[in-house]
């Protein structure tokens, strides 16, 4: 049993290092890869099961790839998976900023490195576009009416109205909170009558 659990650990900690590591752009980019990983290929969890940590991730305060990381690790294998998954998630950066620390002067001038950081701008666009129409995709698929139309609503909020997300956000949590309300109250009322 424990060799079982080592294993684990260390799937979660090298899964989480790996796609830290050859990831730019930060937690958008790195929750695709992370739903890819855990939930298409290992089969650790559910994809509307990453869908739901996805959204507490963003929700939550501090860097969404971190929380979505520690989230992870702990439905996958408790508080130690939650620990090994985090750490897997921020030592690619910690060693890469430490090194870039060191020679800031020469990378701050130098026009290649500019060059590729530029580019990889458009990789980051691309990715964060696959993973909008992803989960879009799946908030339709579920035919519920509401999320499809807070979903619209939002993107004519944010890229039209430039209206602030943490605006949104908080709309947003009253609205599930609601709604989370209304279904409860509606089957209490099923069972009272029963």
């Amino acid at each position: 049993m424990k060799d079982k659990k080592k294993k684990v650990y260390l799937k979660l900690f090298t899964s989480a290092f790996y796609l830290s590591a050859f990831t730019f752009g930060g937690g958008y980019v790195i929750i695709p890869l992370m739903k890819r990983k855990f939930a298409d290929e290992l089969k650790w969890i559910e994809e509307k099961e990453m869908l739901n940590l996805t959204a507490i991730a963003q929700s939550s305060p501090g860097p969404v790839a971190v929380n979505a990381a520690m989230l992870l690790g702990y439905r996958v294998a408790g508080a130690p998976g939650a620990l090994v998954t985090v750490l897997g998630t921020i030592l690619p950066p910690f060693i890469t900023l430490s090194v870039v620390s060191l020679f800031y002067a020469a990378f701050r001038d130098n026009p290649i490195v500019n060059a590729v950081l530029k580019g990889t701008q458009a990789g980051v666009a691309a990715v964060i576009a696959d993973v909008s129409l992803s989960l879009g995709k799946n908030v339709v698929k579920e035919r519920d009416i509401l999320s499809v139309i807070i979903m619209a609503a939002v993107f004519v909020l944010i890229f039209f109205l430039k209206v602030n997300v943490m605006l949104i956000i908080l709309a947003c949590a009253i609205i599930g909170a609601a709604r989370i309300l209304f279904k409860m109250k509606k089957e209490a009322k099923g069972g009272d009558e029963q």
